[in-house]
């Protein structure tokens, strides 16, 4: 049943105002042990398919590692200023265990500047040609113009990664003609204006309402569902209790039978919970992924997928989704 009929009871199971979100869904999963994914969240999706492939999305979540080559993104801007060095570190990503690289040429922190599309296909291009040589990982272009998505697609890309949710209709368009596999994100307002001031009567009804519009009418426009994902959009028009409440509430959203993203990476709602704005956030960030491996959800969009992955498969050797420790080699 989706939001919005009786059974909803606000953003983590109706708490009252004040309680924490992430303690329900805790005290959720301690007194109703997962016995599996199917049987806790029976409208989990299990495959996504994109341009040439169809990704199987099993209990561990997938990583998308993130390939950023801006001189401006909010965390490793200017880190891999010349495609070469964007390259290496895709591969890196690779070498570390990434399912998914997710590569961008334009920043979408708060207040960035936004760039023209021929800029941007400038930074893109040779770094997803040079990764698809040494690669065969599926490509993800993290974009909002329509002609750097079809630009890409026609080089191989096999998935478009949209913030504003694909609300350009040529962006459908591409989407459309390519068969790609598409993400369509949550933002309140514009990279220039999204931090102003968030306000939500109710953040993860309203997230969840979005993105239903946003599935219903891709849907509309002829875009398969096993080719949409959807992600809540961590960090794009948010405070960082709407951020908290959620990453808690992640799994209600698998109501929208469609893959969940979640890009929680080195964000800042990760300072305020340690108190500490100069702490390593990679570390932290391992935490919040294994909160979202408890609740199923399928893809998680990270900077250091080596971290991450060695976490999440220490979750899943001490029971993880199922209870059940692993059988280690001797």
């Amino acid at each position: 049943m989706e939001f919005g009929k009786e059974d909803y009871k606000g953003g983590a199971g109706g708490l009252r105002s004040g309680e924490s979100r992430c303690a329900a869904v805790l005290i959720e999963f301690a007194v109703s042990p997962m016995t599996s994914l199917s049987s806790h969240f029976p409208q989990r999706a299990t495959t996504w398919k994109l341009r040439t492939r169809t990704l199987a999305l099993g209990p561990r979540p997938l990583l998308m590692g993130i390939v950023n080559a801006t001189p401006d993104s909010f965390s490793d801007g200017g880190q891999f200023p010349e495609p070469q060095a964007a390259i290496k570190h895709g591969l890196d990503l690779v070498a570390q265990g990434a399912d998914i690289l997710d590569v961008g040429g334009e920043s979408t922190r708060p207040y960035s500047m936004p760039v023209d599309a021929a800029l941007e296909l400038r930074r893109v291009r040779p770094v997803i040609a040079g990764l698809k040589r040494q690669t065969s990982l599926p490509i993800s272009i993290d974009t909002m113009k329509a002609a750097v998505a079809k630009a890409t697609l026609d080089e191989g890309v096999e998935i478009i990664n949209d913030i504003t949710g694909l609300a350009d209709p040529q962006m459908i368009a591409v989407a459309l003609a390519g068969g790609a596999g598409v993400c369509a994100m949550h933002m309140q307002g514009t990279p220039q204006t999204m931090q102003d001031d968030p306000r939500y009567g109710d953040v993860v009804r309203e997230v969840f309402d979005y993105l239903r519009g946003r599935r219903d009418a891709l849907v509309a426009a002829g875009i398969s569902r096993e080719r949409i994902a959807l992600d809540i959009g961590i960090g794009f028009g948010k405070t960082h209790q709407h951020n908290v409440d959620l990453l808690a509430a992640c799994h209600k959203f698998h109501e929208l039978s469609c893959p969940l993203i979640a890009g929680p990476s080195r964000k800042g709602f990760i300072a305020k919970v340690l108190r500490d704005k100069e702490a390593p956030r990679d570390p932290a960030t391992a935490g919040v992924a294994c909160a979202l491996a408890a609740q199923g959800v399928q893809i998680i969009r990270v900077h250091d997928v080596r971290g991450v992955r060695q976490a999440l498969l220490l979750f899943e050797a001490l029971g993880g989704i199922d209870g059940q420790a692993a059988r280690l080699a001797e």
